[in-house]
């Protein structure tokens, strides 16, 4: 007894040996920067002021740029969870399973880039999940209507009665049928057996409940494409099952650890910390990716630095995938209040008596029975009516019919609190069995309700107009007004107040697929940038959102610098310039290599290398890791960033509107055989005149120093090591357009050649170095001029 009432999850911070002196290099490193922009603003290069003023200029932005990078990991924290804790706690037995319900969701839209064989795949294994049977449903939205999707599916549901005992009777990992016999670990495939139709396994126990769900689509109306699913996803799961958690995962990512529901519930079922918490995010680890990594899917800088660090502030930010949500969080409710000391009250005197406090003394009902209900409604209608939502222990739920049977025989003030009901339809949209389903924060359906009026409600709080005049995506839900709605869903709860936990398994939780190939990772990054620009220009920007309410300041960097990044793409692409302009040009960004010049490189340089080095060493990430990310950030940043930019704007301002991409599940046949395709996509021109622009400018700079002598080399050094910097990031790049073949395609090296052709031809028309001449023309003083 006395282990069930330890706590079920630790914070470990991390060693104040690591950490501290991670802090003490990132403020030196803000004073050298300083010292060294005052150096550069202070030595301008007056030959050369065009070059110098634009690397300026960009090396500020870098510096903010990292600012808001860096802070945001001030704290980085790890997280234990004890699930044996949990089991003692709420399972024990001879008593019933106190586990919360969860409802796991499954999103897909295109069978021919999602095949269903993988959301088949996910689906088993979540079906095969460690968890009471009874409190798992699994819910799969279809937002493409495929056939070949349902049909699937079916089958799917058919086989998972011979996979799931399997699975629980010989504990295997992971519980995905591909990936498992993947491994080749088949020595116990002879020992499944099939069974009898029905709703049971093969062995006579009861499966999860699996939901296919297709919403209505019809022109004219807005669907809001994955967050439009989802919403129809967590009105219909309300409607029949009503868990109170929903876990959430796209197609491609399935149950790598069959505990991920109990890892998570060491957090949300915290008597204390739990009803603070909005949602639980595990990291993304991904299948099918090359030994190294080459355009950074696994995206380990990110997952395991940034994320460790927002955990020690509000928590994570939302990923889109592979989170647990508390349902009350999505529902637009502000975190419970910690309840108060109720304070002394008496009949002896007047309310405004100091003895009680001012506060009003108690009234009695007029009708047996009817306190309770008023008791359980009337707070709960009080905190609907201000902009956020707030809650105070545990609410009963009422259906809307017995609250309209209710308001007779109640007072003036009484009955128009009860008659906000029609708050909650404004708000949730006119279903009252959803809406009864809100007011259950421990979940379960209203009791009265059969199978087939709630199949009914069902189909009628996905329809294509249900959302209309509602607040669905505004403050209820999945947000809309952004392709990248996980972002904007996960800053709109923590504007609120809500906090995340950031849970980090031994085993991976969730394992996926990532695009492998050079042109689905760029279309991919696009898309993610294209959505913190939708972000950025709309009235939920963090620039000037939310302030005053309870995001806090580290927290708000973080999301600021979601949504700017994509900006650093400009100083980047003229950055990357620069050493292609000096070395044919002859020209610099600073006056001369002095020795101060030296030394304040060196310690930028320096303090660069030691916050990366402590950096790696608090976290566990490889420095292999570390550098594929700093060059897939030029990579992305010179091309998709760029793109997004633009494509942003136009689709903002000018109302030109940009396509949805599903990124491609489909794999090739031979192992990472995806990663030498090659797609021709615009996104290809930029980098590739990028290393065209530089490789010339080095050839030509050598060239330079042959014919002029020894004298002109060391100048020379710091423009090479410059333009060297550039190709050195962009070489992966290089390396993927070659494909299998080792050769550049045509069409990109016609368009780079061209694009490069112009720019020369362009600077030697402008010639911005030489001297104007403001003296007599040689031609009009002729000989003795």
């Amino acid at each position: 007894m006395a282990e069930a009432r330890q706590p079920l999850w630790r914070k470990v911070p991390m060693p104040s040996s690591r950490v501290n002196p991670y802090r003490i290099v990132i403020i030196l490193r803000l004073i050298i920067l300083c010292f060294f922009f005052r150096f550069r603003i202070l030595t301008p290069a007056y030959d050369a002021m065009p070059l110098w003023g634009i690397s300026v200029v960009c090396e500020i932005w870098f510096a903010l740029s990292w600012i808001l990078d860096q802070f945001p990991k001030w704290f980085p924290i790890n997280r234990e969870t004890y699930l044996d804790r949990l089991s003692l706690r709420f399972e024990r037995e001879g008593e019933p399973n106190k586990l919360a319900p969860v409802d796991f969701f499954v999103s897909t839209v295109d069978p021919l880039k999602e095949p269903p064989i993988i959301t088949a795949n996910t689906v088993l294994s979540i079906l095969a999940v460690d968890y009471p049977v009874d409190k798992v449903s699994c819910y799969v939205s279809d937002d493409g209507a495929s056939m070949l999707l349902f049909d699937t599916l079916s089958e799917t549901a058919e086989f998972a009665r011979r996979w799931v005992p399997f699975c629980k009777k010989h504990n295997v990992e992971p519980r995905a049928p591909e990936f498992y016999f993947s491994q080749k670990i088949d020595y116990l495939k002879d020992k499944v057996y099939l069974g009898s139709e029905g709703a049971l396994d093969v062995e006579g126990k009861e499966l999860p409940r699996l939901v296919y769900v297709s919403r209505e689509k019809r022109p004219g109306y807005s669907h809001h494409k994955k967050a439009g699913a989802m919403n129809a996803l967590i009105r219909v799961s309300a409607v029949l099952t009503n868990a109170p958690f929903m876990l959430n995962l796209d197609c491609d990512h399935y149950l790598n650890n069959c505990k991920a529901a109990r890892e998570a519930m060491c957090f949300l079922m915290d008597p204390q910390f739990g009803k603070k918490l909005c949602y639980v995010q595990f990291p993304q680890r991904f299948d099918g990716i090359d030994r190294h990594d080459r355009y950074a899917n696994r995206n380990v800088v990110f997952f395991d630095i940034n994320m460790k660090g927002l955990d020690g502030i509000q928590g994570p930010v939302y990923v889109g995938t592979g989170c647990v949500f508390n349902r009350q969080a999505l529902y637009g409710y502000d975190p419970p209040v910690s309840e108060k000391r109720p304070k002394m009250t008496c009949d002896c005197w007047p309310s405004w008596c100091c003895c009680c406090f001012g506060r009003s003394r108690k009234t009695k009902s007029k009708k047996k029975g009817q306190g309770s209900l008023l008791g359980g409604l009337l707070p709960k209608k009080k905190k609907m009516a201000g902009k956020h939502y707030s809650r105070k222990g545990s609410i009963p739920a009422f259906e809307l019919e017995e609250i309209e049977e209710g308001l007779e025989g109640y007072e003036e003030l009484e009955k128009s609190s009860l008659m906000s009901q029609k708050n909650f339809e404004k708000r949730f949209g006119q279903s009252p069995v959803f809406i009864a389903s809100t007011l259950m924060e421990e979940g379960g359906l209203p009791e009265g309700t059969t199978s087939s009026s709630l199949i009914k409600e069902a189909i009628h709080v996905i329809s294509c107009g249900y959302e209309e005049k509602t607040e669905w995506g505004k403050e209820v839900g999945w947000i809309y007004g952004s392709v990248t709605e996980d972002i904007l869903t996960g800053f709109k709860m923590h504007c609120r107040g809500w906090k995340s936990v950031y849970c980090c398994p031994e085993r991976a939780a969730f394992r996926g697929s990532a695009p492998i190939n050079l042109s689905d990772r760029l279309h991919q990054v696009l898309r993610w940038a294209l959505g913190s620009i939708e972000i950025f220009m709309s009235h939920h920007c963090p620039l000037w959102y939310g302030w005053g309410g309870k995001l806090k300041f580290l927290q708000r960097l973080a999301y600021i610098n979601t949504v700017v990044y994509p900006f650093t793409s400009i100083p980047l692409l003229a950055y990357c310039t620069i050493p292609a302009v000096c070395l044919l040009t002859g020209k610099f960004i600073i006056p001369t290599i002095s020795n101060l010049a030296s030394i304040w490189f060196l310690a930028l340089f320096l303090s660069i290398i030691a916050t990366s080095v402590l950096e790696l060493r608090w976290s566990g990430v490889s420095i292999e890791d570390l550098w594929r990310n700093e060059q897939f950030w030029v990579i992305g940043g010179v091309s998709a960033h760029l793109f997004a930019v633009f494509q942003g704007l136009l689709k903002v301002l000018g109302g030109v509107d940009t396509n949805f991409t599903v990124t491609s599940k489909a794999a090739d046949d031979t192992e990472f055989g995806d990663l030498y395709i090659f797609k021709w996509t615009t996104l290809l021109i930029p980098p590739t005149t990028l290393i065209i622009l530089n490789l010339v400018g080095v050839v030509a700079g050598v060239s330079d120093a042959i014919n002029n002598g020894y004298g002109s080399w060391g100048p020379l050094f710091g423009k090479l090591f410059f333009a060297f910097w550039v190709i050195v990031h962009l070489y992966p790049f290089l390396k993927g357009l070659m494909g299998r073949q080792n050769r550049t395609p045509t069409i990109v090296v016609l368009w780079s050649i061209l694009l490069a052709s112009i720019f020369s031809l362009v600077w030697v028309r402008i010639d911005p170095f030489l001297p104007k001449q403001t003296g007599p023309i040689l031609k009009q003083c002729g000989v003795e001029c």
